[in-house]
């Protein structure tokens, strides 16, 4: 049966093997013996291989080990996970915080604490999938509507029945589209209806607003919206995810949230470098600016040459091709060229509208982001993408 799944895949042209990176996360990496310009990486400031990160998680092994040995609430709380948890709070400006070993657990565990079975789940479209699995696992009531589509998420609201405790759920920077959702609205929405809106803000958390401080930021509403969650993973660098907001609210889910409650706590080294790089995104505010800089360079770039791309007002700028196969050829040839950015396919997108997703960092040089577009001017005419 496997077996057979897989050659129905390959057949339309959606079978996926593991390539390995031989070195770090740069904007210049290591791919079968040769050099290559990462284009792919949600690693937007450059944090994963930053000094401070390093030094701060060869530190904390050194005093707490590998490991944590346990879950949180059992023995695993140890003073880095707590130093992180007041940085984060701090920095996003709430009361408290909480994290989790990553994005998928925090959505798996947060949003079937956060409503029962007798509740409503209305969400965008375009969630990603461990927003969906999330809100399957919930048990609740399960609707989507369109893609940052208002009216349609308003007409879902005002047929529900009266009082039915609702929960609105929406990425804050989409990862496949790179588009934003319009919070504004959502909040809104959610006020006159008196619903309730969680936020993942994976690819907002240290891109958007002038401080990095995410999507809410970029649109003025930190202040109205008690909670929402993030990914320590993108452009803080390391890995796992939080959820900020309210003192009551944390502690609630520190007791209902079971990816929380039954989960080997993070390693120290990670809490550590994590509370490191929200130091230097404070510190080192230049990093946005040069992300942006070469962000609004490459969308230059990619248009002028006449790829056709998403709406997108992020770093993620997705190059659409259409069919799987043509993706998949144009993702080689831009690796023979030097080039390392993946096709993206069903089922991580709609059909009949795969990509190349093109992701800029701030410390692409100039001269890389130049051989970049060449490579992808190159394989576009030879592929008549363009």
């Amino acid at each position: 049966m496997f077996e057979q799944r897989l050659r129905q895949l390959e057949q339309h042209h959606l079978l996926r093997t593991l390539r390995a990176i031989e070195s770090a996360s740069n904007a210049e990496v290591t791919i079968g013996g040769r050099p290559v310009i990462l284009m792919a990486s949600n690693n937007y400031l450059g944090l994963a291989t930053h000094p401070a990160l390093k030094r701060a998680a060869i530190q904390a092994t050194e005093r707490f080990g590998v490991g944590a040995g346990a879950a949180r609430l059992v023995s695993g709380t140890l003073p880095p996970h707590e130093e992180l948890e007041t940085a984060l709070s701090k920095f996003k400006g709430t009361e408290a915080a909480l994290t989790f070993g990553s994005g998928y657990l925090a959505n798996l565990g947060l949003i079937p604490a956060l409503i029962g079975t007798d509740g409503l789940i209305l969400a965008d479209r375009l969630c990603h999938a461990s927003l969906i699995d999330g809100c399957r696992l919930s048990g609740a009531s399960f609707r989507v509507y369109r893609h940052n589509d208002v009216a349609h998420l308003k007409s879902l609201l005002a047929k529900r029945p009266p009082k039915r405790d609702t929960l609105i759920v929406t990425d804050g920077v989409f990862s496949m589209d790179g588009d934003l959702a319009p919070l504004p609205e959502l909040i809104e929405l959610a006020d006159r209806y008196h619903a309730r809106l969680f936020v993942d803000d994976a690819h907002g958390t240290g891109v958007m607003g002038a401080h990095g401080r995410g999507t809410l930021e970029h649109y003025g509403m930190e202040s109205r919206l008690p909670f929402h969650m993030g990914t320590l993973g993108k452009a803080l660098g390391t890995s796992g995810a939080y959820v900020a907001g309210p003192a009551g609210v944390i502690r609630y889910l520190l007791n209902t949230a079971r990816t929380f409650l039954f989960a080997t706590a993070p390693p120290p080294a990670t809490a550590a470098a994590t509370v490191a790089a929200l130091q230097v995104i404070q510190a080192e505010p230049d990093r946005r600016t040069r992300l942006w800089d070469n962000r609004n360079y490459v969308y230059a770039g990619l248009t002028d040459a006449g790829f056709r791309l998403t709406a997108s007002a992020s770093p993620i700028l997705p190059v659409l091709i259409g069919d799987a196969q043509k993706a998949v050829a144009m993702a080689g040839r831009l690796l023979e060229l030097g080039v390392y950015a993946p096709a993206i396919r069903p089922p991580t997108v709609p059909k009949d509208t795969s990509r190349i997703r093109v992701t800029v960092t701030s410390e692409h040089s100039r001269a890389q982001l130049d051989r970049a577009l060449a490579a992808f001017r190159q394989a576009g005419r030879e592929l008549h993408a363009i």
